[in-house]
């Protein structure tokens, strides 16, 4: 298949939790016949609830710096799947992508499997396989959802890191922090040491003793100093760290990132070229355009802070989407109080809550059909000295910043 035929033969796989089982057999039998690819380099293996793919760019960008020749695997994407596997800090090519889909799935379409691998095993395989391709040393790779049964479970890392854990996906992770931080625990490897961020106590206990068990060493984020915090609307600097990425939270990320890049020998230096899009990004001026996928809770207080600390005294314009099977009411009790004007839309997927039902629970709201015609709403309506924040769903977020990064300069830049 080509690399427009892979794409739509992945999105046609559907959803992993409600097309096929979950567990790690599949992805074992195809990395197995693929000769085992995740195990030709080091691995640092990243999971948690938010800051993950913040906390994987920061210490991928440091392990660059460093001269590591680097693999980073994350998701979701934005704009496009190559997005998720990146060599040396650029996303793989079209032809790379081809090349290793074909690989996998021929090589599962060979194997006595139970059924296809999902999306998210048949693209976490490819990374694998294109990681070892490439001679990469040392990979950085995100948990997809949860840990003990998420398809990068299989690797054998030389640490492992757990950013902070909050709600999301109850569904399959549990309904209280304690179970979900159970299932973020199962990365922990026997003996091999890991980085904990701040955590709520209730998320810690599980975790100190899951690494108790396991004779894990482990280094917390409460041992690191912060000295001389600089905190301003585009990034923070604290203890000779430069961090780029903007939001109280991203201090917290950084020193995440700052302690595992010391574990594994290398210098801080290189977080300042760290790059993570949709989150709390400034795409715009006049009025200031800002993207942030802040899709749970977590993500959504962070927001809130950040709107609250730099943009308080003006104008706040909140485009808002969200999917049906997030935690919407308390996303939306979070973030609509803060917006002087709302205009709610929908991204361009099934699994869109319409926006209607968004004002009927806001009580208040402008709609518009699409992403792109929310935009326009809000960009011909505010004044230059307002901000225009477009949030909710990535899904959202992705569609926004592929009209910003159009070909033709970006339809509003």
């Amino acid at each position: 298949m080509n690399y427009p035929d892979s794409v739509e033969f992945l999105y046609a796989l559907g959803n992993e939790i409600k097309s096929a089982k979950l567990g790690l057999e599949r992805i074992r039998a195809v990395l197995e016949a693929l000769g085992n690819p995740e195990r030709a380099y080091r691995v640092v293996h990243v999971a948690g609830t938010n800051g993950k793919g913040s906390t994987c760019a920061m210490i991928e960008a440091g392990l660059r710096a460093a001269g590591v020749r680097t693999g980073l695997f994350t998701s979701p994407h934005l704009i496009e799947p190559t997005e998720r596997i990146q060599i040396d800090g650029v996303p793989a090519s079209p032809s790379d992508f081809e090349r290793a889909f074909n690989i996998v799935h021929e090589t599962a379409e060979r194997l006595d499997l139970d059924c296809h691998p999902t999306y998210f095993e048949t693209v976490t395989a490819m990374a694998f396989w294109l990681f070892r391709e490439k001679k990469i040393e040392t990979a950085v790779i995100e948990v997809g959802l949860g840990g003990r049964l998420d398809s990068t479970n299989v690797v054998q890392p030389i640490l492992t890191v757990i950013t902070p854990i909050d709600f999301d996906h109850e569904a399959y992770l549990g309904h209280t922090i304690e179970a979900i931080a159970s299932e973020k625990a199962g990365i922990l490897k026997l003996g091999i040491p890991a980085v904990f961020a701040h955590q709520r106590p209730e998320a810690a206990k599980v975790l100190d003793a899951r690494a108790a068990e396991l004779h894990v060493p482990v280094t917390r984020a409460e041992d690191f100093e912060i000295r001389d915090l600089q905190i301003d609307a585009r990034g923070s600097r604290f203890s000779g760290i430069v961090c780029p990425l903007a939001g109280e939270h991203q201090v917290d990320n950084g020193v995440t990132a700052a302690l595992t890049l010391r574990a594994l020998g290398v210098s801080t230096d290189g977080i300042a070229e760290a790059r993570w899009p949709g989150r709390i990004e400034h795409v715009s001026p006049n009025p200031d355009m800002i993207l942030d996928g802040a899709h749970n809770p977590a993500g959504a207080r962070a927001l809130a802070r950040y709107l609250q600390r730099f943009y308080g005294t003006r104008r706040i314009w909140l485009v808002y989407g969200a999917m049906r099977d997030k935690a919407i009411e308390e996303v939306a009790g979070i973030l609509f109080p803060i917006a002087t004007e709302l205009v709610l839309t929908a991204p361009d997927t099934p699994r869109a809550l319409r926006p209607e039902a968004l004002a009927g629970f806001a009580g208040r709201g402008h709609i518009e059909p699409t992403v792109a015609a929310a935009i326009d709403y809000a960009r011909t309506q505010a004044a230059d000295e307002d901000v225009i924040v477009i949030t909710g769903s990535l899904f959202v977020v992705g569609e926004a910043r592929k009209l910003f990064l159009a070909p033709t300069g970006g339809r509003w830049q």
